[in-house]
């Protein structure tokens, strides 16, 4: 497992706190892994899932910080969704 998906399953959890994510979601950094987040929080894994984000290391890391907004990320293309949108959204605002 790469250390940019080891720091996102670290901060994912932490913005993710005790309540974990209604449903499956998947991130897939391009290059470096993939990580899960449902009802028990984010871990490292490849399954399957109601959404699935991909993005390059760099626009994962600024999302993740607050720095940018998942939206804009998908609308400029540095973020693509495959799968559940209203998950993708709902994934949203747990991130922002």
């Amino acid at each position: 497992m790469s250390d940019i998906v080891t720091a996102a399953v670290a901060a994912l959890n932490e913005k993710l706190g005790d309540g974990g994510f209604d449903g499956t979601a998947k991130f897939v950094i391009d290059g470096e892994g993939a990580v899960m987040i449902d009802s028990d929080g984010a871990r490292a894994a490849d399954d399957e899932a109601d959404v699935t984000l991909t993005a390059d290391a760099e626009t994962f890391q600024s999302i993740l910080e607050g720095d940018t907004n998942p939206t804009a990320a998908f609308m400029s293309g540095k973020l693509t969704v495959d799968g559940d949108m209203g998950k993708a959204m709902q994934l949203g605002t747990v991130l922002s």
